[in-house]
Parts: C-alpha cells; structure tokens; sequence
C-alpha cells in the first residue's frame, strides 16, 4: 500500500533503519525524489555547457581534459566529495582538428558537407587538385590505377543509392515492442541476436583485406587525400577514425557485424573489433593519409559528375594537431559518502568522450549528465545513503571501454587478457577461457553498477543481464514509474557500452532500455550529434529513475545479488 508523504516522513524521522534498509521502497521518498528532478533539475544546463561550451571530447584531446576538470569541479559546487580525476593507460596521442575547409573548385565552386576523421595528418594547404575515382572491387582493379594517384584527391568507392524515406527517423517503443523484449534473447546466429541477421564473416573479411590494401596503395602511389561517404542522407555525416595501413603480412581483422537494437529494428553501429596491429591514436603508429567523408549526396555528385566524363578539381585545407606529452587518459570520479555501510559503494555513470564532428549531446553527453544530476538531486536533499555513491565519468569508450577497462581492472579485479580477445563485448558475457579472476580487496565491495548510453531517449526499463535474481526487485523499483513510462524489466543482455566492464568479472552493472528516438538514424558519431537534438523532458525523468536506483540500492541491508561467475563466463 503506497505510504503518503507526510506518514514517510514521520517514519524516516523515527525509524530511519528499519524503513529504509529493507526491500520496501519508501514512497515518500521517491516523491521527494521525482520533486526535485522534474522541477528544479539542473540537466539541461549542465549539458549545454558540456557540449556548447566545451564542445566535442575525443579521447586524448585538449577539450576532453577540459571537461573532465570542468565535471570534477562542478560536482564540487554540488557538495559532493573526493571529485578527482583517475588516469589510466597510456592510452596515445590527442588530436584535434585547428582548421578545415573542402569545396569543388572546378569545373566550378561547390561546398562540400565534410568532416575529417579523427586523427588524419593535415595537408600543406589550402591545396587544390585533381580528383581520381577509385571503385575497384580487388587487387587486380587496383593495380590498373598504378602511376595515376600522385597529389590527387581519391573517392574511395562508387555512388550508393538514396532511397525515399516514408517512416519516420525519431520513433519511441511501442507497448507491443517492449513486451517482445522481456523475452529471452534468442541464440547467438540467429536473425536478431548479437552476430546479426544473415552474417557471413568471410565477407567481412575480404572486405577489410581489400580496405587495407587500398589504403596501402594509396599511400604507396603518393595520393593526396581519401575522401568517403557518409552511410547516411540528408545531409547527416557518419565520421569517426582514421586508419592506418596495415603491413602486407598482417591478416585483417573481420569486420564486426552490426546489430539490431531490440524490437526497434534499427540498425547499430557494431561494438569495436579485436585491436590488431596499431591504432591510429597509438604514438609509434605509422603515417597514413588524410581522410575525409562526405555527405553522401554530394558524394554521389561528384561521382555521376566524374562518369559522365567531368575533370573535378577539389580545393583542401586541413590542419590538425597532436598531443604526445602526456600519453595517459583520464577518469572523473566523485562520492556522495555513505553511512554505517560507507566502505560498500554503488556506481553510475556514462561516457565523457565523444567523436568530433558534433558535440557528443545524444552520445554521450545525455548519459554522464543523468548520472551526475541523479548524485546531485540526492545532495540537494540532504540525504545519506547507507552506502557511498560513486559516479565515474570515462574516457576511451569510443575505442574499446578502455576508461571503464583500466578503472575495473585498478579497483576491483581482472582476468588474464587472452591475444586477440575483445575490445567491447557485446551481451555480457565474457570469452569463456580468461583463465583465473583475480581480485582486489574492493571487489567484493561493490554493490552494482547503473550506466546510461542509448542516447537522448526517455528510461523504459533495465537489461537484467541473465541475472534471473534482480528481476523481481527492479520490477518493484520501476512499478512507481510506470505513469513516466518506465516500468520494462528483462532478462536480456546488451553490450558495447561501459556495463560490460563491471558484467564482465562478475560484478552486478546493468544498462537502462531508452526510447531509440534519433540515435541510430541521425545523432549516434554524426555531425547532429549536438545539443538540439536533445529532449530535455526524457533526461528529466532519466535523472530521477537513475537517483532512484542508486538509493534503492545503497538503502539495502543486502548488496544487489550475483550472478553465478560461471554464467559471467560463458558464451551466452
């Protein structure tokens, strides 16, 4: 029966122990909560002043550092405590892009919708010259093109198809969705699951080996630049890395397959393939081209322009910077002490870091201010949880996890890192032969951990991560939400974001489901990816779910419960 505000107040007054330690969430409280969240948030300003201010935070970047300090002393302001930054790594070099500019100069001006991939060299600029068509499907196509790149620009690729869109590119979860959704998710393999409907890795495979040989001819023939297109229209660039050219001997990494987000049917970006050879960031990698991608309908003109007999001239300019001093990355992290239970903590979190060509708003500026507002809106009450609350904002996620990785690895445990293992996961489970965990006297402290990093959706419930034991509690925690639209429990896993690394040694780290809205189909590595597309309602309640679970969870007498290492283990 739902307690009213006036008799919870009254028992947290005279029993605080006896009301809050047990499994009865305090309705009072959750009130108190929801108050302060939707009508006095400070979300939507913290989140301006991340991607507005301090704008885009790639990994090793001047910007990031920026906003890891800038976190770190805002939480301060806030009244929370021990607000540091943790390094880790070392990681590689920071880059940052100083200038950019590319038009077709001939056979007369057109402006191009273009963003350099991170970590591509600048040119000797602004350059001006001749733009080659490369649409080759092997080796043999290649070496037909041998003598005719030097200084020129390359198109990487032929014209690709718009199809007219007739559904809408913002959509959220219908009811019929997410009741498919608390179904087990079926078998790796089949149409769905995490390898994707219809995979074939041998072709993946050939197509990377071909990628890399191409790039590796470029380079040898003395190209200029490579320009590519953008996987999507409207004007929408999809931009992220650079790449280097892979030594002739060293076989290609399989190209990971994408996956289907549950029930929405929208395609995602694959998690991060097994590292191989070097990354471009890495401070011993080899020199490699410029690399731009295009919007692609302009990218397609200057296709259809150059087959029906079109000489483009391009005019590039492209300065960058890189940053090698300091090769490490940083974490920020900051506490809400805890009380009789303090030496037992409860995490959230979300990614700082961002890709380049928008601000990181949807991914994942929207994650890491929920999880600071949910400790801010605890602070603001006045409130002391039983257990100490951490919030932990990481860096490197974009390229593998590595902040949430190395910061896992430093405070609670690791396994033997097998070769070739995997960079991101993707369902939960870990490869089954990582050997022995070992553990740090901090393992067996943690409670669980919350993450947010689907974008700007609104909260519609909690991947279980086949941990059968939670589902019956986070049913109860979610039920007061059900009139804000959350309320989706399942015992599902997902992957590719920081939960992994918790999921992955045992430790109870759980993904919130979102409302997909824009972000696979416009915002998710996109130059849309910025403050506009944000829906400032959605990380309101967002930010009161994600508090509501971190108290439930600090107030309890016992710790979230495991599941078995074994299942941790096994492929799932």
């Amino acid at each position: 029966m739902p307690i009213s505000a006036c008799s919870g107040l009254l028992l947290l007054t005279l029993a605080p122990s006896t009301m809050l330690s047990g499994q009865i969430p305090d309705t009072a409280m959750m009130d108190r909560i929801r108050d302060e969240g939707l009508n006095h948030s400070q979300v939507m300003q913290t989140l301006s002043y991340l991607t507005d201010v301090i704008g885009e935070r790639l990994t090793g970047s001047p910007s990031l550092k920026r906003a890891n300090e800038w976190t770190r002393d805002k939480m301060t302001s806030w009244g929370l405590s021990n607000a540091h930054l943790e390094s880790w790594g070392p990681f590689g070099r920071g880059w940052q892009l100083d200038r950019f500019s590319a038009q077709v100069a001939a056979p007369y001006d057109i402006p191009l919708i273009a963003y350099p991939k991170a970590w591509s060299p600048s040119v000797r600029g602004p350059v001006t010259t001749d733009v080659v068509l490369v649409d080759v499907q092997d080796e043999a196509g290649l070496q037909k093109l041998k003598g005719q790149l030097k200084g020129k620009i390359v198109l990487n690729g032929g014209d690709t198809p718009i199809p007219a869109r007739f559904t809408a590119q913002g959509v959220r979860f219908t009811d019929e969705e997410l009741e498919a959704m608390k179904e087990p998710q079926a078998p790796r393999g089949q149409r769905g699951a995490a390898g994707g409907p219809g995979q074939r890795p041998g072709a993946n495979r050939g197509q990377a080996a071909l990628a890399g040989s191409k790039l590796r001819f470029f380079m040898q023939e003395g190209a200029l630049a490579v320009f590519d297109a953008s996987r999507s229209d409207d004007g929408t660039v999809f931009v992220q890395s650079a790449t280097v050219p892979p030594p002739a001997d060293l076989p290609a990494p399989v190209a990971p397959a994408p996956t289907t987000t549950p029930a929405s049917g929208q395609t995602a970006p694959p998690a991060p393939a097994p590292r191989r050879g070097v990354s471009v960031w890495d401070k011993s990698a080899p020199k490699t081209l410029p690399q731009v991608t295009v919007s692609s309908e302009n990218y397609n003109r200057m296709v259809r322009m150059i087959k029906q007999g079109e000489k483009l001239r391009i005019t590039l300019d492209l300065k960058t910077s890189f940053y090698d001093k300091d090769l490490m990355a940083y974490n920020t992290v900051a506490e809400l002490p805890g009380t009789d239970l303090k030496d037992q903590i409860v995490m959230c979190g979300g990614h700082m870091d961002s890709w380049h060509s928008g601000t990181g708003a949807t991914d994942n500026g929207a994650g890491l201010v929920v999880a600071m507002e949910a400790l801010r809106i605890l602070k603001a009450l006045n409130l002391h949880p039983r257990r100490t609350l951490r919030v932990a904002l990481w860096s490197g996620e974009e390229q593998g996890l590595f902040g949430s990785r190395n910061y896992v690895t430093q405070h609670f445990g690791s396994y033997p890192t097998p070769a070739g293992g995997p960079a991101g996961g993707g369902g939960g489970a870990a490869p089954a032969n990582r050997g022995e965990l070992t553990k740090t006297p901090e393992y067996d402290k943690i409670s669980a951990y919350f993450n947010l990093d689907n974008g700007t959706g609104k909260i519609r419930g909690i991947y279980c991560q086949s941990n059968e034991k939670v589902v019956p509690l986070f049913t109860e925690w979610l039920a007061p939400f059900k009139d804000l639209g959350a309320g989706n429990v399942t015992i599902r896993n997902t992957g590719s974001t920081d939960h992994v690394s918790f999921d992955a040694i045992g430790i109870p780290g759980f993904e919130f489901i979102q409302d997909p809205i824009e972000y696979q189909t416009r915002t998710h590595h996109s130059n849309q990816d910025v403050f506009d597309r944000i829906q400032g309602d959605d990380l309101k309640q967002a930010s009161v779910i994600m508090a509501t679970f971190l108290y439930n969870t600090a107030m309890r007498d016992e710790m979230i419960p495991r599941k078995p290492l074994t299942t941790t283990l096994g492929a799932q």
